[in-house]
């Protein structure tokens, strides 16, 4: 048995950490453009096609780190569900 991820399962982790992101930026009551504009992007496209996982745009650890930052969060929030996923 292979102990690498499949594709499906990487694509599962993109998606959760998306949405993860997704929910507690609406939590603190930021917009896709105000956070994108807080994190150095001019446009929102990199907030919401990361957030759907959308044509394989997602978030890197940078762009997680600088959110955390912004909306006062520990990182770890951005990863809830994710070890499931690697452990199933």
């Amino acid at each position: 048995m292979s102990k690498l991820l499949s594709e499906d399962k990487i694509e599962q982790i993109y998606k959760t950490i998306g949405n993860n992101v997704k929910k507690i930026r609406k939590e603190k009551g930021y917009s896709q453009l105000a956070l994108s504009l807080a994190i150095g992007h001019k446009a929102v496209g990199t907030i919401s096609m990361a957030e759907i996982y959308h044509n394989k745009k997602h978030f890197n650890i940078a762009h997680l780190a600088k959110i955390a930052k912004i909306l006062d969060v520990s990182i770890c929030e951005f990863f809830k569900g994710v070890d499931e996923i690697i452990m199933s």
